[in-house]
């Protein structure tokens, strides 16, 4: 798949029909999977302890993925081994998913460090397709720790992005933040947004929908509020949102997936 082609995999080989995200081009499964939990189980929210997959179980389970009809695959170098385990089990089946990951945020010895420096990001990407086994990324988004005015408006998280654009590395940029404010500055300059959106925090509601109108994308983090919530209930909330292009659900558990399938199936069946 070069830059400009679209990512819309037959319905006949997927369990719910994609969804466009916004005006990009792209299409994506409305459930997506978040890849952190196949490199990183360390300063996470998740409510019980998990042991880390070894390369050939995750090698399985994101085949097993793409067999489901799940066409989107969301990471981050600050997810651990995620990247790489992405890039060993699928660099020979990259044209079947829209892939996003992100910049600004590492993980090393149990902590995050974060830097929006032009060096540390340009730096940042090429490890990220190093990684990843791809000459080209389909999403980037600003992977904000919480204080997004001051990283979009003080760094050079903005215009670096943009040239990766420009220059074909990069087809679409966004936000992956987490204040409302932060959305809303993002609406000037991004191609998606990524935002948390769930049964117990609707304050992303209003710019969702704003974001739609202006042809952006729309991804939902942690619409399970990081297992927290009971899955059916969460994600039949989540995609009975029209704005709503892809909920993004982690896990390891190939029968939990197909389980979150099927209820986004009924979701959008009933909605």
């Amino acid at each position: 798949m070069s830059p400009s082609t679209d990512v819309n995999l037959s319905e006949t080989t997927q369990l719910v029909p994609s969804r466009r995200l916004g005006d990009t081009g792209l299409h994506v499964s409305p459930l997506g999977y978040g890849a952190v939990k196949l490199g990183r189980n360390q300063a996470l929210k998740y409510p019980q302890a998990f042991e880390l997959p070894t390369a050939e179980q995750s090698t399985q389970l994101l085949n097993d993925l793409l067999d489901m009809g799940v066409t989107y695959i969301d990471t981050a170098p600050a997810y651990g081994l995620s990247e790489q385990r992405i890039g060993d089990a699928l660099a020979s089946r990259r044209n079947e998913f829209v892939l996003s990951t992100k910049v600004g945020e590492t993980f090393q010895n149990g902590q995050s460090r974060y830097d929006f420096c032009a060096e540390s990001l340009k730096s940042g990407v090429q490890c990220s397709l190093d990684r990843l086994r791809t000459d080209r990324l389909d999403i980037v988004f600003v992977h904000s720790p919480g204080d997004d005015l001051r990283i979009l408006e003080q760094s050079d998280v903005i215009p670096v992005l943009q040239q990766f654009k420009q220059d074909g590395l990069v087809r679409c940029i966004g936000l992956s933040g987490k204040t409302v404010a932060g959305a809303h500055h993002a609406l000037d300059w991004a191609d998606v947004l990524m935002v948390e959106y769930h049964l117990q925090d609707r304050s992303h509601q209003a710019v969702i929908r704003k974001a739609h109108s202006q042809g952006l994308g729309v991804i939902v983090k942690k619409g399970l509020a990081s297992g927290h919530l009971d899955p059916r209930d969460a994600i039949d909330f989540v995609l009975s949102n029209p704005h709503v292009s892809s909920l993004v659900v982690g896990g390891l558990n190939p029968n939990h997936i197909r389980d979150n399938l099927a209820a986004a199936r009924r979701a959008l069946r009933d909605g």
